[in-house]
Formats: C-alpha cells, sequence, structure tokens
C-alpha cells in the first residue's frame, strides 16, 4: 500500500489552506495542544517542580503537561501531578484558561490540595518541593503561564470571585515577567 501523499490548499467550505489527502480528499487538521495543570497547595505551601527536561530544564514549574487523548482535563493535571511529583491530588476548580497562540497551546490550570504530604520527584523533575508563597523562586519559573497561574492563585486566595482567569491584559505568552523573550512553553 502506497503512503498517502497530501497536498495543501483550501477545501471549499473553508477559508484556510489544509493538508489534504490527493487521493481520498481525507482533510487533516492542525489543531492546538491542551495543557493541564495545577497550582497545588499544602498547609498554605505551594508545590513546585523543578524541570529535568527541556524546554527550560532545571527551572521550576507547577505540575503540567499535555492532556491524553481520551482523558478528562481533571484526570489529566491528576496524572502529570503524579508523573512529575509522585503526588495524589484533590482537584477544588478551574483556576483559569490561557492562550499562548504562538505555539498553539491552550491551557487549563487548576486549583489542588494534596490529598496526602506525600511527595517526590518523577522521572521528569529534578527536585519537588513546597515553597512558602513568599519564597517562591519568581525568577527561576520556567513560563509566563506559571507566573500567571501562581498570582492568580495568590487572588483567588485572597478573595477573588471563583470564575476561571485568563491571560493578564496585553500578555500574550511570548515574554517572561522580566521582559525575556521565551523560546518554548510547557510540554
Amino acid at each position: 500500500m502506497a503512503e498517502p501523499s497530501f497536498t495543501l490548499r483550501t477545501p471549499d467550505d473553508d477559508s484556510l489552506p489544509r493538508k489534504i489527502c490527493d487521493s481520498c480528499g481525507f482533510v487533516a487538521y492542525d489543531n492546538p495542544k491542551i495543557v493541564v495543570g495545577s497550582v497545588v497547595r499544602h498547609e498554605g505551601r505551594i508545590l513546585l517542580c523543578r524541570r529535568a527536561i527541556e524546554p527550560r530544564r532545571g527551572f521550576w514549574t507547577i505540575p503540567a503537561g499535555y492532556l491524553e487523548l481520551n482523558e478528562t482535563p481533571e484526570d489529566g493535571a491528576r496524572r502529570e501531578a503524579k508523573e512529575e511529583a509522585e503526588a495524589e491530588l484533590e482537584i477544588e476548580r478551574l483556576l483559569a484558561v490561557y492562550s499562548v497562540p504562538r505555539i498553539s497551546q491552550v491551557q487549563l490550570i487548576y486549583r489542588a490540595r494534596l490529598r496526602s504530604p506525600h511527595f517526590a520527584a518523577g522521572p521528569e523533575s529534578l527536585d519537588v518541593r513546597l515553597f512558602d508563597p513568599a519564597e517562591i523562586p519568581l525568577e527561576e519559573l520556567a513560563f509566563p503561564s506559571v507566573h500567571w497561574a501562581l498570582g492568580h492563585d495568590f487572588e483567588a486566595e485572597t478573595g477573588a470571585a471563583p470564575v476561571p482567569f485568563s491571560n493578564p491584559p496585553g500578555e500574550s505568552g511570548n515574554r517572561m515577567p522580566n521582559g525575556r523573550p521565551v523560546a518554548h512553553e510547557e510540554s
């Protein structure tokens, strides 16, 4: 059986060029990736993972990663926390929905609590720690969305209405809060 051959062209009922199979007409849509994660609290402290993988190896992040097929976002957030921090979570609510269009990502970030005090570095983490919010190493956070999520969690913790937050005004995820460009986001 011959490998399918695709040509980039605009389908009759569409306005964007798509990869279309030359023999059967199948349209191969490229869609954004969905990232799920959590700001995890335990006794007033926040769980962070030091990344053992690129991009941003050695920087701190919240437990997060790509949603898998046939998985709910909540289950994905729990799975990521288990993989990265060996942590069992109790998801409380959706904290934020972030859009990072330059890398075609939509991020669903939850507020969560540890179900037990046990956690440890998983294979994608060099270290996992609980930080007092005032001691979080802000200059060592991996991605703009981690800054946003921690800030939004702080707002939620201090009484903000329980609606999902979104990108801060004027922020598209292409710069860190210190103004330096970011080459990659979560993966």
